[in-house]
């Protein structure tokens, strides 16, 4: 983690968004909560990264962050650079998932950043020519490029045009939502590269959305794992991967063999039974108790499924969270390898 952090830049309170969803027979109106009181603070300079399944909120919550989806409940705030801390326009940007989808195929990529240089209004009119050229620069892309169409260019240019767009206002935290998943996996490296090297020559803070555990650690200083709208475990990304407390993020680390020497979760991967449930339908208790492979070693407790866990508790000594009743369980399971394969719980 770098050691010139900033105080708090982004602060995210008790978030949360909801939507209305028809289903059933009946067709009657069930409301889904994507996003369910999250909370997370990220300072100036650092990377926090994002990791869960599918579905579990992750991109709800890069949304809200950047505007572009309203919450139900809580608030966001940007510290900006004013007197007051008031938010300027731009102050936050997105790199999004799929760069074939993002950019305007029918635009020339000189039209793509200027609008969003003009927008920003940074530089006057007569310049945004050679801001065009700086940021094509800064991301590894030859000026000639910018009279070219966005559908002449690979994925891995798209995806820097892209970050190219997001650095034109000058902006002070950039959410990447799974910005190298749409890429080979050659190019991915290449894009983790110049998001890294950005960062360190631009000072800029990252929230970085992804589900491969992998990426997340090269990028990220401290990591946030959320199931079904809810955030589980918090902490270092050392501390998380190399120790998880809570048995949702066990089973990711243990997906990924070449996480580490010594992955917490023993040589074989942990398995877990089924789909996450219908976030229009969440389990009572815990919401992960129904594939929870801790249940069953510990002969499924009563509480699991029906007292919801907090985040809450220092494991280790430092500031990792869990939201499991039995987080000091999971790690001690973990370390004797006594994990053995789930099974199905019918309740």
């Amino acid at each position: 983690m770098p050691a010139d952090l900033e105080s708090t830049i982004l602060t995210v309170d008790r978030a949360s968004v909801s939507f209305e969803a028809r289903g059933g027979r009946t067709g009657q109106k069930r409301v889904l909560r994507a996003l369910d009181d999250v909370s997370l603070q990220v300072r100036g300079g650092e990377s926090l990264g994002v990791v869960g399944e599918s579905g579990c909120g992750k991109t709800t919550l890069a949304r809200a962050i950047v505007g572009l989806q309203e919450l139900s409940e809580g608030t966001i705030s940007v510290r900006g650079d004013g007197e007051h801390g008031g938010r300027r326009r731009g102050d936050v940007q997105m790199v999004f998932q799929d760069p074939y989808s993002s950019l305007d195929p029918h635009q020339r990529v000189r039209s793509i950043i200027a609008e969003s240089i003009i927008a920003a209004g940074l530089v006057p009119k007569h310049e945004v020519r050679e801001r065009i050229a700086s940021l094509l620069d800064l991301v590894g892309l030859h000026g000639d490029l910018s009279d070219r169409r966005a559908t002449e260019l690979s994925g891995g240019q798209r995806q820097r045009v892209g970050i190219a767009r997001a650095l034109a206002s000058e902006p002070r935290i950039i959410v990447c939502d799974e910005p190298v998943t749409a890429l080979d996996v050659s190019i991915q490296a290449q894009i983790i590269n110049l998001l890294t090297d950005l960062r360190r020559r631009l000072g800029l803070t990252y929230v970085f959305i992804a589900h491969d555990v992998a990426v997340v650690e090269q990028v990220a200083d401290r990591v946030m794992v959320m199931y079904l709208g809810r955030v589980v475990e918090t902490g270092t990304v050392r501390s998380v991967f190399e120790s998880p407390s809570h048995p949702y993020t066990a089973a990711l680390v243990s997906a990924v063999p070449t996480l580490g020497a010594e992955p917490a979760s023993g040589h074989s991967a942990i398995r877990l039974v089924g789909e996450p449930p219908s976030p229009v339908a969440p389990p009572s208790g815990c919401r992960f108790h129904p594939r929870c492979w801790l249940r069953d070693v510990l002969d499924r407790p009563p509480i699991c499924s029906e007292e919801d866990p907090h985040l809450s508790g220092l494991v280790n000594g430092s500031e990792q969270r869990a939201a499991c009743h039995f987080f000091s369980e999971t790690q001690s399971a973990l370390l004797a390898g006594t994990v053995g394969p789930p099974q199905a719980v019918d309740e």
